[in-house]
């Protein structure tokens, strides 16, 4: 080969590097997470070991969770990220309450979370209605939780008297009877670990939604979802519904699809891995769960996905 042809050669190889690139650019990704503390960032640790079998090299980030993973895809410091249902829904509606409008599409949803109204069992206290003017606590200080229940009470009509708190302190005024209660997310379809202890110390029991209290909540926070919980949430516990906020990972809308295709493929296909990190993954159908718990749009390569699976995916989730 001459000296010309040499050169030749090594510019045309040089430029078809150099557009092949981005077809492999997606195949090493970060997620923002949350506190390496918290068990969603060891679920993402899990994530990433599902998704080597599907080509992709995954960092696991740790961040300030939701509202810091919409602002760094915001601004391209990750490529996936960890946002609830309700704050995705809100930061693409422009509420007041998210810093910045951000438009997101939902990748999949691990775990659903309902938000349970806990009363003590003698405190007289038997429908949702009647905490009007009752000292009670909204959820953790600060927390989505507290947020979520504030507008979620507003729209039943119902103004209790907020208490404010960390778990520990409210937990501690509920056994000493200066708090009614509180609301506090579930694990799936059972109660978490706080809840459980006051029970062992003070009888509870759960409150939920009327007819007309869910019709409410339809109507005006469209950013949860009513869940129906089985009995046994605790020891006790007959059937309710209440309102529910989901795990979701999101992407930008400029996503590949093919990516996010071979991505829906590994989580949906896989029960083990994701289980073993975070137990309340096997109690879901996560394709199921995907569709019934997203407030936002379902990427392409996602509903590529579902749709060759038989699922259904209904017009207000796609793009």
């Amino acid at each position: 080969m001459n000296t010309f042809a040499g050169l030749k050669h090594g510019l045309v190889l040089g430029l078809g590097l150099a557009f092949a690139a981005p077809a492999f650019a997606q195949d090493r990704l970060a997620v923002g997470t949350t506190s390496s503390s918290s068990s969603q960032y060891g679920y993402y640790v899990a994530v990433a070991q599902v998704l080597k079998s599907a080509g992709i090299d995954l960092q696991v980030v740790e961040t300030g969770a939701s509202l810091d993973n919409l602002r760094r895809l915001d601004h391209g410091q990750v490529d996936m990220g960890l946002v609830t249902t309700n704050i995705a829904k809100l930061a693409a509606e422009g509420h007041e309450s998210i810093p910045q409008q951000s438009e997101t599409q939902t990748l999949w949803i691990y775990a659903q979370l309902p938000q349970n109204v806990i009363v003590r069992a003698d405190a007289g206290i038997n429908s949702i209605a009647e905490l009007e003017g009752v000292q009670y606590n909204p959820g953790i200080r600060g927390s989505a939780t507290e947020s979520t229940a504030e507008r979620v009470f507003a729209a039943m009509g119902v103004q209790p008297e907020f208490v404010r708190g960390s778990t520990g302190d409210t937990v501690d005024a509920i056994k000493d009877n200066r708090v009614a209660g509180y609301v506090k997310s579930g694990v799936g379809y059972k109660v978490d670990g706080s809840t459980l202890d006051l029970a062992s110390f003070v009888p509870v029991k759960i409150l939920g939604l009327t007819d007309e209290q869910k019709q409410a909540i339809s109507e005006k926070v469209s950013d949860v979802t009513l869940m129906d919980v089985s009995a046994g949430a605790i020891e006790g516990a007959e059937p309710y519904t209440t309102w529910s906020i989901g795990f979701a990972t999101v992407v930008k809308p400029d996503f590949d699809e093919e990516t996010a295709y071979r991505i829906a493929k590994a989580i949906f296909e896989d029960r083990e891995i994701q289980r073993g990190a975070f137990a309340v993954t096997g109690e879901f159908d996560l394709a199921q769960l995907t569709i019934d718990v997203a407030t936002t749009p379902l990427h392409p390569g996602t509903i590529r996905y579902l749709e060759e699976k038989g699922y259904e995916v209904p017009d207000h989730l796609r793009p």
